[in-house]
């Protein structure tokens, strides 16, 4: 009985780990992606408005990549591919002491 209880668990962490992956890998990834854009050679409104469309499509990207992908550890890998250029861009992008 217990033994059946955990292989039924067993078989939704999957998914449940793809969801979470979805919900909050994609956020992280696209919330990079807006602040990166900050980075870009060009007027800064114009970054911001180029870094929050980009976001939009990155972020609906990233949800169908976690469910396309064979299982939750290449999504989850595919994700932190994604987000580690990204965040390297960003911290280039913020200026540290938060001067003008």
């Amino acid at each position: 009985m217990i033994v059946s209880r955990f292989a039924a668990l067993a078989a939704w962490l999957p998914l449940v780990s793809r969801i979470i992956a979805a919900l909050l890998g994609g956020y992280l990834v696209a919330a990079l992606c807006s602040v990166a854009a900050l980075a870009l050679p060009i007027d800064p409104q114009q970054a911001v408005f180029t870094g929050m469309l980009a976001s939009f499509l990155l972020y609906a990207g990233a949800v169908v990549w976690v469910f396309a992908v064979r299982s939750a550890g290449r999504a989850w890998l595919g994700l932190v591919l994604a987000a580690a250029p990204l965040w390297l861009l960003a911290t280039f992008a913020v200026p540290v002491g938060g001067g003008a």
